[in-house]
C-alpha cells in the first residue's frame, strides 16, 4: 500500500489522535493515503466510527505491542 502522509499521534490521548488525523485528512487531496500510528487504545473504535460517518475509507488497521496503525483513504 503506497502512504502519502504519515500522523504519528504516540503519547496523545483520546480524542486528540482523532483531531490530528482529521486535520492532516483536511489538507489531503481525494484519493490519498494517510497512515496513523498512536498508541491510545480508544482509537479503536475512534477511528472505525469516524470512517463510518465521514466517508473517508479506513484501509486497515493493527495493532502491535500497544501501537495502533491506522491507514485512511481521503473520500
Amino acid at each position: 500500500m503506497t502512504v502519502d502522509e504519515t500522523l504519528d499521534a504516540s503519547g496523545l490521548t483520546c480524542p486528540l489522535p482523532l483531531l490530528k488525523a482529521k486535520q492532516a485528512l483536511n489538507r489531503m487531496a481525494e484519493g490519498l493515503v494517510l497512515e496513523v500510528v498512536c498508541t491510545d487504545p480508544g482509537s479503536v473504535r475512534d477511528f472505525r466510527v469516524f470512517s463510518e460517518q465521514s466517508g473517508h475509507e479506513l484501509l486497515k488497521s493493527q495493532e502491535e505491542d500497544g501501537t495502533y496503525r491506522y491507514w485512511l483513504r481521503k473520500a
